[in-house]
């Protein structure tokens, strides 16, 4: 029986668009801007960032010697934060239904700079905070580990107080479903184009 949601943030709740972070990065003058983005996680100084082995202070040191001497801390933030589009307003209202049902929760890769601006501000929307939304969360940055690593999975069951067995986790990476299935989790992909009510509808009334 399912009594707990688990939920990714990025591809899932929030929409994103790696295409735009990589344009904004190209105009500041970062050379091959796209080798940072994978597909579903950073690699170099952005990685290091989302797994908390380094502080906001230290990336912009790190991408100020790849970029021109006139680039600010704040541009730098800005074209990082273009990566989110936004959370559409029907899936803020959907979190807070879910709660009457479920102990919502929410497991997310990501870092610093975007968890204390835009990613806020886009939870404000409704004139709420982000955590009217859940009933706990756990960040890569703050856990100090990054899916799909198993160490960010025991990090939330303790955080959270979660059994695996009881939880339905939500996520839009492969990688990510399939490491939380081995720990016992029930899990599903949200593909791109669907939404996270479907897959939580059809799994929890079968």
């Amino acid at each position: 029986m399912i009594k707990n949601l688990l939920f990714d943030l990025g591809g899932v709740i929030m929409d994103i668009r790696k295409e735009d972070c990589i344009r904004s990065y190209e105009l500041l003058g970062l050379d091959d801007a796209a080798s940072y983005f994978g597909e579903y996680s950073q690699t170099g100084v952005f990685m290091a960032l989302e797994a908390g082995q380094i502080g906001p202070d230290e990336f912009h040191a790190e991408l100020h010697r790849h970029l021109p001497a006139h680039v600010t801390d704040a541009q730098i933030d800005k074209a990082f934060c273009d990566f989110l589009t936004g959370i559409p307003a029907a899936r803020l209202a959907a979190l807070r239904q879910l709660r009457r049902r479920f102990k919502v929760c929410l497991l997310s890769n990501t870092n610093p700079i975007m968890w204390d601006s835009k990613i806020a501000e886009c939870f404000r929307a409704e004139g709420r905070e982000r955590e009217d939304y859940f009933d706990g969360m756990v960040t890569s940055f703050a856990a100090r580990c990054l899916k799909p690593g198993r160490e960010i999975f025991d990090y939330a069951v303790r955080t959270l107080d979660l059994d695996p067995a009881e939880t339905l986790f939500l996520d839009d990476s492969q990688a990510n479903v399939e490491a939380a299935r081995a720990l016992g989790f029930n899990a599903a992909v949200v593909p791109p184009g669907t939404e996270f009510t479907d897959i939580i509808a059809r799994i929890t009334t079968a």
